[in-house]
């Protein structure tokens, strides 16, 4: 587990620990079976994963959907963004993430997507 996070995990983390997402709660550097991702909101099984470059190598990439589809079959929603995207522009980023906290309330409510 890291204790320094990226730039582009701080910026997002302040966004994020705040609540001003909808009020989810997310954890930083949260264990799920034998991951640790970067931020985690347990009440809704959301992920968020930020990306530095070392994540475009095949190698890695490779890893990463293996990663992806086993939290997934745990009943996870997995989002990936890149540092640069975050950096760039925090703020859409957020707006993805509250998208899919919508998706996940309305398929809650039986609403469907």
């Amino acid at each position: 587990m890291r204790k320094v996070l990226t730039p582009a995990e701080l910026k997002l983390w302040n966004e994020l620990r705040a609540h001003r997402l909808m009020g989810l709660g997310f954890r930083r550097q949260f264990p799920i079976a034998a991951y640790i991702v970067d931020f985690a909101c347990p009440e809704r099984k959301l992920v968020i994963e930020v990306d530095g470059s070392q994540h475009a190598d095949a190698g890695a990439a490779a890893g990463d959907e293996t990663r992806t589809s086993h939290l997934e079959q745990d009943g996870w929603t997995v989002l990936r963004f890149w540092n640069d995207d975050v950096i760039r522009d925090v703020d859409n980023v957020c707006q993805h993430v509250v998208i899919c906290g919508w998706a996940w309330r309305r398929i809650l409510n039986g609403a469907g997507l």
